[in-house]
């Protein structure tokens, strides 16, 4: 019984670690729930370690791909985001725990906050406690769900999910896009595609 915790752990583990949208962690542990009748709880606590070990694998390695394919000046500005967020720490940690309570993809959160190299324990604390919440009510929910699997599988491509996938992709378009100095300082939205190497 014990393997089907461990692939509870790697999934949340996988579907956290890409630098890009993919579905939500508590998705698999649904899933994973559901087929093997897991107990809840010990699936939230396996899950939300497998999903807070995936983001602070991303944040470490974040740096690296902004270094490797994004252009100097898109870089400074993402960092130039992370530090406005560091000026105020309990406003930027309620953001994050904001945004981790929603069911929306963090992919863009831990990018940039990877991308601004802003410390783990700045960021990992309070979206252990925003992850552990929403994991929680989504697997209570799924958990209440599984009498109608048929219908699961049936809106696996929902308008929920898909736009879920949108709004992630929108996200990231802004953290990267977008020329955050200029905003913040001048209050202009100006959009740069040139942040390529």
């Amino acid at each position: 019984m014990w393997w089907q915790y461990l692939l509870v752990f790697a999934g949340a583990l996988i579907f956290d670690i890409v630098p890009f949208p993919f579905p939500p962690a508590f998705t698999v542990m649904v899933f994973l729930q559901i087929i093997f009748r897991l107990d809840v709880w010990l699936v939230i606590a396996v899950g939300v370690a497998g999903s807070v070990l995936g983001r602070y694998i991303l944040l470490l390695y974040a740096p690296l791909i902004a270094e490797k394919y994004l252009k100097v000046s898109k870089n400074k500005d993402i960092q130039f985001l992370g530090e406005k967020m560091k000026e105020n720490l309990w406003k930027g940690q309620l953001v994050i725990l904001s945004y981790s309570l929603l069911p929306l993809p963090t992919t863009p959160l831990f990018l940039g906050a990877g991308i601004s190299k802003l410390k783990p324990v700045y960021i990992i604390p309070v979206f252990i406690i925003g992850k552990f919440m929403s994991d929680t009510i989504a697997l209570h929910a799924g958990k209440y769900a599984s009498e109608n699997v048929q219908s699961i599988i049936d809106n696996a491509l929902s308008w929920q999910s898909i736009s879920s996938l949108l709004l992630g992709l929108l996200l990231i378009f802004c953290l990267l896009f977008i020329d955050w100095r200029t905003l913040i300082q001048t209050k202009k939205l100006l959009l740069n595609f040139r942040i390529l190497k």
